[in-house]
């Protein structure tokens, strides 16, 4: 059976997530499609990895030149290491790997993102589970990424008006993406609910610490459009 994993802001009053000191963001999972009344429950509460002295300010510092840090808890208290991403490897502007690793340090996966014209049109992520084959996925379908550049102009537009009078949202670039293995789709991050994205886990065999650290790296890379929850005030 499918199951569907994403990121959301902490609800409040649901399983004391919403008390002082707690971690703001949950992935959640659901072993339903979107759909009214599906039911879900948080798996993971992710939470930046400042660097060592450092704060929001250091982190963001070092975002720019590709490095993302993260601890995914098992509880919204950090009371256990449910898995950790660490940055393997990283280029301004260019490729990074990301290890994800379990509570004790032990290696989960890498995961590689190759941006847009750093040796194709399309950004291009690539999860290797430790022992197994890696999946291969590209940012966006063709199509939609035509339309996207077809309708720049008017974005920018939309930006500068944002600017000045405080509204309008410009569209985000394409962000469907999914991983194939020998031609099969087993990955699929897609549009959710409302305008939030969730992961789609196809196939068996996937480690929820691999796909929960996915979402949170997916969610980490908003895009020159979007936002990101790993450099939010909190």
């Amino acid at each position: 059976m499918a199951r569907f994993l994403w990121l959301s802001g902490r609800t409040v009053g649901e399983e004391d997530e919403s008390a002082e000191g707690g971690v703001p963001w949950t992935i959640r999972i659901s072993d339903g499609p979107a759909r009214r009344g599906r039911t879900s429950r948080p798996l993971a509460f992710p939470e930046r990895r400042n660097p060592p002295g450092g704060g929001l300010p250091e982190y963001r510092a070092a975002r720019k030149e590709g490095t993302h840090a993260f601890t995914l808890w098992a509880d919204p208290h950090r009371g256990q290491v449910f898995a950790q991403v660490a940055t393997k490897s990283a280029t301004k502007g260019g490729p990074a790997t990301y290890e994800v690793l379990g509570a004790a340090g032990e290696p989960l996966a890498l995961v590689t993102r190759r941006p847009a014209m750093k040796g194709g049109l399309r950004t291009r992520w690539t999860v290797q589970q430790t022992g197994s084959r890696p999946a291969v996925g590209c940012k966006g379908r063709p199509v939609w990424w035509g339309v996207w550049w077809l309708f720049l102009p008017l974005q920018l537009l939309i930006v500068i008006g944002s600017v000045l009078n405080g509204g309008g949202d410009p569209a985000r670039t394409p962000r469907r993406t999914r991983w194939r293995l020998d031609r099969r789709v087993v990955l699929d991050f897609h549009s959710g609910p409302g305008t939030a994205f969730e992961l789609k886990v196809v196939t068996d065999g996937w480690d929820d610490r691999v796909t929960a650290a996915l979402v949170a790296l997916l969610d980490s890379h908003g895009g020159w459009l979007g936002s990101a929850w790993d450099t939010a005030e909190h």
